[in-house]
C-alpha cells in the first residue's frame, strides 16, 4: 500500500491510528509466529454502516452508501479458520478475503440494496 499526503492532511489522527495499528500487527506477527499465533489486519473495502459512520462521519447519506458490518464478520471468520502457522502478517481487505474464499455475491452486504458504495479511506483503485 502506498501512503498518500491527502490522507494525512484530511484525517491526521485517524491516519496515525490506522498506521500505528498496522505496525503493531506487523510486529506482533513476527514476534508470535514461532508460537503459532497469527496476527493479521482486516480493513473494509467500503465504508461500514456503524454508529461512527452514522453519527460522526455522514449520517444517513453515508450509511446508505455503506455495507453492513456482517461483511467484516464473515471475512474475519475466513481468516480465523486458516492455520495460524501458515497465515500471519497479512494486510487484508474484506471483499478480497471473501472472493478468495469463493464468495461471488456481495449485494446482500449493502446497507441499502443497489446503492452506489463509498470506498473506505485508505483504499485505492477499487470498483465497488
Amino acid at each position: 500500500m502506498m501512503m498518500r499526503a491527502d490522507w494525512f492532511g484530511q484525517h491526521l489522527p485517524y491516519t496515525l491510528s490506522k498506521y500505528g495499528m498496522s505496525m503493531v500487527m506487523f510486529g506482533m506477527a513476527e514476534e508470535f509466529a514461532q508460537d503459532g499465533i497469527a496476527c493479521n489486519a482486516l480493513w473494509p473495502q467500503t465504508t461500514i454502516a456503524t454508529a461512527a459512520v452514522e453519527f460522526a462521519l455522514g449520517g444517513d447519506a453515508m450509511l446508505s452508501r455503506s455495507r453492513r458490518p456482517e461483511i467484516m464478520a464473515d471475512a474475519a471468520h475466513v481468516i480465523l479458520t486458516r492455520p495460524a502457522r501458515e497465515f500471519t502478517g497479512n494486510f487484508l481487505i474484506d471483499e478480497h478475503v471473501l472472493r478468495d474464499a469463493g464468495v461471488t455475491e456481495f449485494s446482500s452486504y449493502a446497507y441499502i440494496p443497489g446503492a452506489e458504495l463509498l470506498a473506505d479511506i485508505f483504499v485505492d483503485n477499487i470498483n465497488v
